[in-house]
């Protein structure tokens, strides 16, 4: 397959010019196409937001749900029909504020699902407020002395919470962003990819030039297995490191772990069998 088959062309696109979603658009249309992955079989789950509009510019089709609820239809989607590929996108905003407990949630019940977060340490739908993952001293229209949090740091938490695939890529960097994306997808379980992008409209502090000079990529010998060594590299923030920091492969899915296709092998929503046993107990309670 080719990148072109996913084209949504007579869409229009909303982004500024320069934004950083668009080299990850074509990345994932990239991926997507090197793993020859039907549109029909794959479903995007997105949030609020500028990273929540990249389902709408893609062919596949699309479940758009609430600020920082997301996970939660993904889970669901992927419980009913595991036969489906499915992505859930989002931003720093709506998956890591919003959406903060049902992330680590969804980290714990580890449901194979692909999970990417557009980061870029800023609101950019809403015009500019401090994001959970702002650095400190950012100024900001509302944080007009500076940001005073510690950022949110979502890769030590997730390898905290044990999560089956962690990793980070910059925007900038199409080759490693798109063979990330395809170790993501391919993963069985839960897999996050925090994806560093520069916001040129309402973030003048971390440009793509600040990117390139505040990264590095994780050494060639880097122990994916090891998780104490993964955390210990996810709290680095003299420098941040990219690349895949941590796996662990012996993790029960969500849908094994319900136990729902032991004996039946078809996806839930098309067992008229379960459906009727259903509808009998609801009628004999009435």
């Amino acid at each position: 397959m080719k990148p072109k088959d996913y084209d949504m062309t007579e869409a229009d696109v909303a982004w500024c010019p320069g934004c950083g979603n668009f080299s990850i658009l074509r990345s994932l249309k990239k991926a997507l196409a090197d793993l020859e992955i039907l549109p029909e079989n794959l479903v995007f789950v997105s949030g609020i937001g500028q990273a929540g509009k990249l389902p709408h510019y893609i062919r596949g089709n699309v479940f758009n749900g609430l600020h920082g609820r997301s996970l939660s239809p993904a889970t669901g989607i992927k419980a009913v029909n595991p036969e489906l590929t499915v992505i859930d996108v989002s931003g720093d905003g709506c998956m890591y504020g919003e959406g903060g407990n049902h992330f680590m949630h969804t980290v714990r019940r580890n449901p194979n699902i692909t999970n990417l977060v557009h980061n870029n340490m800023v609101y950019g739908l809403t015009k500019g407020q401090a994001s959970p993952t702002s650095q400190k001293a950012f100024n900001t229209p509302l944080q007009v002395d500076g940001v005073f949090l510690e950022p949110f740091n979502p890769l030590s938490v997730a390898i905290a919470l044990d999560a089956s695939f962690v990793a980070r890529v910059y925007s900038g960097d199409r080759k490693q962003t798109i063979e990330i994306f395809k170790e993501a997808i391919k993963h069985k379980g839960y897999s996050l990819v925090d994806i560093f992008q520069p916001c040129v409209t309402f973030n003048r502090v971390n440009t793509k030039k600040w990117f390139k000079e505040h990264t590095y990529y994780l050494e060639e010998d880097h122990d994916p297995l090891d998780r104490n060594m993964a955390f210990s590299r996810a709290i680095e923030t003299r420098e941040y490191p990219l690349g895949i920091f941590y796996k662990n492969l012996n993790k029960r899915t969500f849908e094994d772990n319900l136990n729902v296709y032991k004996d039946e092998k078809s996806p839930l929503f098309q067992r008229k069998f379960e459906i009727d046993k259903i509808r009998a107990l609801v009628d004999s309670n009435r």
